[in-house]
């Protein structure tokens, strides 16, 4: 049983809590926050021992009613792994707190990929992460790319990706961020950063990307363009990704034409926080042209790599191979759509827990 702690209790903190929690090879041990928000408090509801992130703010949760198990190095020495989920660039800072108390961590893809030794992809490059101490989860766009590059890759050769990321200008919660009323090129440079980060999971990949920022908190959407070595038929490419289990294929009649949609289908369905662990690919979007491919998925930024972070730990301490480790980590969460509008998270749960 991995002893697991979680430093950084926000959007992807409580979420990758809630999927160790829910893992029969770890142990959630603790989490680590700032301040004693609405989230400490489910925290503590959830039963989720608290620990104080900055010592000198301890006396601020017990004002608030929250009650403390300690600082967050004694989370850190207690623990056989942390997972990092502190906000851009403080993952880096927290590195020589982990590597005082030599406790191996993992770092989400805010960081700057030279913060671990490796970055990692469940579905592309599992093995990379066996017995290496600081490994960094790959942000969510990268995350959705390869897992759409990994099987046409194994497929069909992959010569060159082209992509362009429409991206939500903050989550539900960032009040903070925009833009409100405009359209951004982000980067207006070329490429954006996305397709360097790709390369740290496919190092030989030619990629180009553009990104923008539109006014939305829902999701972000990939417009993609994959010359293959292959000749393919769209059909041959619809049936591959349909075979991926953390990539939906989106039918035509379920009447899914956009991320709002795509929201409410998880939210009747009983997902968790409304999360989409999975690519939403919209599978009419999906067309060939010579070896030409091009589609339109869809990216929840808050969940998609939640199950990645979980697919981490086990290739760090070497429990289980790639296979067996996803289909592990996407049974216990109920990830995976059959396109049925209901039901399918508790129905997979269900008969993880009948086992």
């Amino acid at each position: 049983m991995i002893r697991v702690g979680v430093n950084g209790y926000g959007t992807i903190g409580k979420r990758v809590a809630d999927a160790v929690h829910a893992q029969p090879d770890m142990e959630l041990i603790g989490v680590a926050k700032t301040q004693p928000n609405f989230e400490a408090h489910t925290a503590g509801e959830r039963g989720y021992p608290m620990y104080a992130a900055i010592p000198e703010r301890s006396p601020l949760f017990s004002e608030a009613g929250v009650e403390l198990a300690g600082e967050v190095d004694e989370l850190v020495a207690e623990a056989d792994i942390i997972v990092d989920c502190t906000p851009s660039g403080i993952g880096a800072e927290n590195r020589e707190l982990y590597e005082t108390h030599h406790t191996p961590a993992i770092f989400q893809g805010g960081e700057d990929a030279d913060v671990a030794d490796v970055s990692f992809n469940a579905r592309a490059n599992f093995d990379a992460a066996r017995d290496a101490d600081y490994v960094r989860v790959v942000s969510c766009n990268t995350t959705g790319l390869s897992r759409i590059i990994a099987p046409l890759e194994e497929e069909y050769g992959v010569e060159k990706v082209r992509a362009t990321l429409v991206r939500r200008g903050g989550d539900p919660g960032q009040n903070s961020r925009g833009p409100i009323n405009d359209i951004l090129p982000n980067p207006i440079k070329i490429p954006s950063h996305h397709g360097p980060d790709v390369k740290t999971i496919f190092p030989d990949l030619e990629i180009d990307t553009l990104g923008l920022k539109v006014p939305a908190t829902l999701m972000h959407v990939h417009a993609l363009n994959v010359t293959l070595e292959d000749d393919v038929t769209g059909a041959h490419v619809r049936q591959l990704l349909e075979g991926e289990n953390r990539v939906y294929v989106i039918p035509e009649g379920m009447g899914i034409d956009g991320a709002g949609k795509l929201m409410d289908f998880a939210l009747d369905a009983g997902r968790p926080r409304g999360d989409m662990w999975e690519n939403c690919v919209w599978g009419e979007s999906i067309g060939v042209n010579g070896r030409d491919l091009y589609l339109f998925q869809a990216i929840h930024q808050q969940s998609d790599v939640i199950p990645e972070n979980v697919d981490a730990i086990r290739a760090m301490f070497d429990l289980e191979d790639q296979k067996t480790s996803m289909e592990l980590t996407d049974r216990t969460l109920g990830i995976g759509i059959s396109g049925s509008p209901s039901g399918f998270a508790e129905q997979a749960r269900a008969e993880f827990a009948d086992d």
